[in-house]
């Protein structure tokens, strides 16, 4: 559902720009005749150049903005559309960024651009997605800096305090230095003997890029000395793990994307308790590969399994994430999506973040060996993945919709002989409880037909190969004689259902319809909640192929 309201924000920022035109040269060259204007045209003017505030946020417009721009030494843009949830959920935090910087007298100011209305600014910054927030310095509108970190008070008024300030400080002594890196969990400072190099200028833009991470800069000896660094480097010191991590400069040069990536990965920790404060800190990591522990904190030898793997996760930090979940604290459905019971634990399960697909130890279990071998297997490339399945219902045939689950979908599902219709459905959606009913109907209808079998199936209890589900309800028609299977896009209605399935599954050009896609793509009442499990499948796949 991100993806798909991602690309939809995408498509209609890409259509605003194909409908706008190419914005108009206003520039006049020296005329040798003046041309006097009305006192209409004089009040008019005068009203243009006029800026509306809203809660502390200027509103800004194409015939204002350049003078926005001139007027303040910082300036912060919000680009925004009104009907945009995200944008919704910023419009206060905005607000109150923008009430405290005017109270403490900063020379950053906040603004703000209804990206709907003023398309030439959208297609100058080529605005993709909303809202978007950019820092104009000095009235230069040829590059502005996106802000990079979470959209809350803190984090943005951190962000707004380093940029018109002097960034990064610089430590002149030991006693500095030890202030600096006690006085946070993580620091990172870099070792430089001159300050105004390359590689200085390098660092000044990691530390506006990285703004919830705190650094320093250093050219004295003394720091030199008391954290035995010899050359240039980039130091990041850290309250857990290792307690630093240590970057030199190669020849004296420093790469930006290197530096940044050194960062992020050494500001983890190497097993990171999964709760809802670390959540952006594993999905936003860029690590792919996600290796899970699952363990019960109230069996001590559990925990005793954790300090055991630290090892392993050392060995593969940077190509995989380590995240512990406690399943004495962890909500029911997380255990259901990675089909780990309370009998499994501890065990462990590695994820792709990338294709959906999940990998188990040998045997199921936590035992070190096997979970190394399990990661290298998968850093390799080389591991069979894992997918769910609940167990075949004794009564799974019994009623009119026939009950599918991993073991038995490919046996039912991809019958050569038969026309199977499936639902695949989760508990939770809304969408999916007003379906049933009208799948009921369908199941009972053609409970008669040799030929067709109406079926629904978990998709939160169950995977199947190859066939990864994007969205709830998804309806998939898997026909006979190993034809290409059918993602049914049309009215979700008995009559749209039965027609259908009468024309062989095939959907009569107006109803491969919109109507479809919003039942699918918006999700139940939880909004986002309905949402992607992993990428879609190519709809001209065979049972065959299946």
């Amino acid at each position: 559902m991100r993806t798909h309201t991602l690309l939809t924000v995408a498509l209609l920022g890409l259509l605003l720009w194909a409908s706008c035109g190419q914005a108009k040269d206003t520039t006049q060259g020296d005329s040798l005749e003046e041309t006097e204007e009305t006192p209409g045209e004089q009040a008019a003017e005068e009203e243009t150049e006029k800026t509306v505030e809203e809660n502390n946020v200027m509103v800004l417009h194409n015939t204002n903005f350049d003078r926005a721009l001139s007027e303040n030494q910082y300036l912060l843009v919000k680009f925004y559309v009104p009907w945009c949830g995200h944008c919704k959920t910023l419009e206060p935090i905005y607000a109150e960024v923008a009430g405290k910087l005017k109270e403490d007298g900063s020379p950053m100011r906040l603004a703000q651009v209804e990206a709907t209305k003023e398309q030439e600014l959208s297609l100058e910054f080529k605005i993709m997605g909303y809202p978007i927030l950019k820092l104009f310095t000095n009235g230069d509108r040829k590059k502005p800096i996106d802000y990079p970190g979470p959209r809350t008070v803190e984090a943005m008024l951190q962000w707004i305090k380093r940029c018109t300030g002097p960034g990064a400080p610089v430590l002149d002594t030991a006693d500095s230095a030890a202030q600096f890196i006690e006085s946070h969990k993580i620091a990172v400072i870099g070792f430089f003997d001159n300050l105004e190099s390359e590689a200085v200028k390098v660092f000044k833009t990691v530390v506006l890029a990285l703004s919830d991470t705190e650094f320093a800069m250093t050219t004295s000896p003394e720091v030199f000395q008391k954290y035995g660094v010899e050359n240039n480097s980039v130091v990041l010191f850290k309250k857990f793990d290792e307690g630093r991590a240590d970057f030199p400069l190669s020849e004296g040069e420093l790469n930006p994307e290197d530096l940044t990536i050194f960062i992020k990965q050494n500001s983890l920790e190497l097993i990171i308790p999964f709760r809802l404060e670390t959540s952006d800190l594993i999905f936003n990591s860029g690590i792919p590969l996600h290796a899970l522990l699952f363990i019960n904190s109230s069996v001590e030898s559990q925990t005793a399994l954790v300090e055991e793997s630290r090892p392993i996760a050392k060995e593969f930090r940077g190509k995989m994430l380590f995240v512990l979940i406690d399943t004495a604290t962890t909500v029911a459905n997380v255990l259901n999506y990675f089909g780990v019971s309370d009998k499994d634990v501890p065990t462990a399960r590695l994820v792709s973040m990338e294709t959906g697909k999940k990998f188990n130890t040998e045997g199921g279990d936590l035992a070190i060996k096997s979970l190394r071998r399990l990661c290298q297997d998968v850093v390799d490339g080389t591991a069979e993945p894992y997918f769910k399945s609940e167990e075949i219902p004794e009564d799974w045939n019994k009623e009119p919709v026939k009950v599918l689950v991993g073991k038995n979908f490919a046996s039912v599902a991809l019958d050569p002989t038969k026309n199977v219709f499936v639902e695949f459905y989760a508990p939770w959606c809304q969408h999916c409880k007003d379906l049933a009913p009208i799948w009921e109907q369908l199941g009972e209808k053609y409970a008669d037909r040799d030929d067709i079998i109406i079926a629904k199936l978990d998709s939160t209890a169950n995977e199947v190969e190859s066939l990864p589900i994007s969205a709830f309800p998804t309806l998939k028609y898997f026909p006979a004689d190993e034809k290409q299977v059918v993602d049914y896009s049309g009215k979700k209605d008995l009559e749209s259902l039965s027609k259908f399935l009468d024309d062989g599954g095939v959907l009569p050009e107006a109803e491969t319809s919109e109507e479809g896609d919003e039942f699918d793509a918006q999700g139940d009442d939880t909004g986002d909640e309905d949402v992607a499990m992993s990428k879609e499948v190519p709809t001209n796949t065979s049972k065959e192929e299946l």
